[in-house]
């Protein structure tokens, strides 16, 4: 029987919705594990939800994801909104967001998973990131666009700051779409939206953070105000000044480019928060997408990147350029179905339509329908589609032997044509398959070979134009 996908982008179970998951590299017991802490999706109607869980996975399989249950439930009867975790000495320090982020308290637990108990409220704000420095001292950055970011230093109880050493304003902000108040801190430069992250690098400090684009991306397809961006600057200080980063991830999907350069964005993007770390000697960036209609059911991700350092102290972070082995230049890397499976999905395997990082054509609007069913054979439908719809995963892996058929699943019985596509999304046709109207299921032979690590789309052809189509699954034979 074949098995389906899974530890894929997102990496977590297709009925998981952790969004805003800060990584973190813990050894507990003499193992060593990528630990991922973040907001919980499970109110369905506002962001979040009232408990934190925790994931983990072995430093040396990122596909092999395990639940640790609830590490904190809400001590206010509120929504908990993304936390951040850090070890000092022999202890694990949960800062929690409560009441949506408006009181953050500060946790604490012997294991890495929690529970994390005995909560002490501190005068952190919204949306903390901590850093443990190399010589232990420790430095909170918080903020939103609705009250600027800021930088503290922490007494010995991980709670006080030292007022002495807080800075307001280490990046000048963007614009907050429910408060436009412009308090001379609004940067189209630095553009922090949310979501602080400190990190230390290559010895430099890193402020990564969600930043809002005011100003046009034409060759990422940004044409408004977009927030979809994981950005960085970095400092040779944990309190700045921040010199020019650039952006690590961006949550709209595939981007077409014209031959103008001109981009497209293939999904739907929204806010984006998460964070850098380097797992087993390799370099990833966590972040979070979209499923559904709104911004209530985000999805775990993770994507390679690089990190590189300049003769001239410039840190790199993302997809690096490089000239004569030297970094230049960094741009943010793209968004995959395939996430840490980094040789591509078994083309064999049934994989969820998703795990699409592509949805592109729909008349109406074509997207992921959440689902919080825990099942292994689990798969979420891709819905909306209409008449010249395509759906793109990259990268599937087929091997060195060619398959001969590939098996599409609908959600429900229809008439229609599914047109497989090679390498894009109007690149070789491979096969057509006819769903006649009585079977969901449909099954066609390849008209060419494939072998190796490719794209595929499936392209979505009906004579209805009104008529919408669900996507439940696809395997190769």
């Amino acid at each position: 029987m074949k098995k389906y996908i899974k530890g894929a982008n997102p990496y977590m179970p297709l009925w998981e919705h952790v969004p805003d998951g800060e990584p973190r590299v813990f050894e507990h017991n003499g193992e060593k594990r990528v630990y991922v802490y973040g907001s919980h999706d499970i109110e369905r109607d506002k962001y979040c939800g009232r408990n934190y869980v925790v994931w983990s996975a072995p430093v040396e399989d990122l596909t092999d994801w395990k639940c640790h249950g609830v590490a904190y439930e809400t001590h206010f009867d509120s929504i908990l909104y993304a936390p951040d975790v850090v070890k000092r000495g022999d202890t694990y320090y949960m800062y929690a967001a409560e009441r949506c982020g408006s009181l953050v308290v500060v946790a604490s637990s012997k294991t890495p998973w929690g529970p994390f108990e005995n909560p002490v409220n501190t005068k952190l704000g919204f949306d903390p990131g901590i850093l443990v420095d190399d010589d232990d001292r420790v430095y909170a950055y918080w903020g939103g666009c609705a009250a600027s970011c800021y930088i503290a230093e922490l007494e010995e109880d991980m709670a006080t700051i030292k007022m002495e050493t807080l800075v307001e304003n280490p990046l000048g902000h963007s614009t907050c779409p429910w408060n436009p108040v412009d308090d001379g801190h609004i940067s189209l430069i630095d553009g922090f939206f949310e979501a602080s992250s400190p990190r230390k690098v290559m010895g430099k400090y890193v402020y990564i953070y969600s930043k809002r684009y005011e100003k046009p991306v034409p060759e990422l397809g940004v044409f408004t105000d977009n927030n979809g961006f994981l950005s960085y600057r970095f400092s040779d200080s944990p309190f700045g000044p921040f010199h020019d980063g650039g952006d690590i991830s961006f949550n709209g999907g595939e981007i077409l480019h014209d031959a103008e350069g001109v981009g497209t964005m293939t999904y739907q993007w929204g806010n984006n928060h998460g964070s850098i770390m380097e797992v087993n000697g390799k370099w990833y960036v966590f972040y979070h997408r979209q499923t559904g209609v709104n911004e209530y059911s985000r999805q775990a991700m993770l994507e390679p990147i690089d990190v590189a350092m300049g003769a001239d102290g410039k840190l790199f972070i993302g997809d690096v350029k490089y000239l004569a082995g030297e970094p230049v230049s960094s741009k943010p890397v793209e968004m995959t179905s395939q996430g840490p499976q980094i040789n591509g999905l078994d083309a064999y395997s049934w994989i969820s339509a998703g795990y699409a990082c592509h949805i592109y054509g729909s008349k109406t609007r074509a997207y992921v329908r959440p689902s919080y069913e825990e099942r292994e054979d689990l798969s979420t439908p891709v819905v909306g589609i209409t008449d010249g719809t395509t759906v793109g995963f990259r990268y599937l892996q087929f091997g060195q032997n060619t398959p001969k058929a590939v098996t599409v699943v609908l959600e429900t019985v229809k008439k229609l044509k599914v047109r497989l596509h090679i390498d894009s999304y109007n690149g070789p046709v491979l096969a057509d398959l006819i769903f006649h109207g009585n079977s969901n299921e449909a099954k066609a032979m390849l008209q060419a070979g494939v072998i190796g690590k490719h794209a595929v789309y499936f392209e979505f052809v009906s004579d209805d134009s009104e008529e919408t189509y669900s996507f439940d699954r696809f395997t190769f034979d």
